[in-house]
């Protein structure tokens, strides 16, 4: 198998990997917690969630790939996949957090940490390969609008 095919699977299943131990985390707090909770009237319905979640773990594979297979490799490509990986951690540690603690505070706090992260990762993304940076912006939208929905949350249930 040559390497760009390896990369390429291992960017996309990384990626994969991430939400489906984030999924773990929500076990069954959905069904249960989150279900009796609060919520404001734009909350999306629950089985949306999954099929945006695994397009934009695509598109997060496909971006990690194209920064990964550059053929730079200096400091700038290394803190650009390190700022990469640091966001997609967080990006697992929110269902952590929100979920499986149940805190919408918490969770609330670690979504603008990882919002932050997306935000440094696609600066660096660009100047490397501008289609990874753009290729990032649905995640960094939909991380944004689940920022609104946790603080909404958060504050109709303290």
């Amino acid at each position: 198998m040559s390497s760009k095919l390896l990369k390429i699977i291992f960017s996309l299943l990384i990626c994969q990997l991430a939400g489906f131990i984030g999924a773990i985390f929500n076990g069954t707090a959905v069904k249960t917690w989150y279900a009796h909770i609060e919520k404001p009237g734009f909350t999306p319905p629950n089985w949306i969630f999954g099929p945006v979640w695994i397009t934009l773990y695509v598109l997060m594979g496909i971006s990690l790939f194209l920064v990964w297979n550059t053929e730079i490799d200096t400091k700038v490509k290394q803190i650009a996949l390190a700022l990469f990986f640091i966001q997609l951690i967080l990006n697992t540690l929110w269902s952590y957090f929100f979920f499986y603690l149940q805190s919408p505070l918490y969770g609330l706090i670690e979504i603008v940490i990882l919002l932050i992260f997306i935000i440094f990762t696609m600066l660096r993304f660009f100047p490397i390969r501008p289609l990874a940076g753009f290729l990032l912006v649905p995640y960094v939208l939909w991380v944004g609008f689940a920022a609104v929905l946790n603080y909404s949350i958060w504050q109709l249930n303290r």
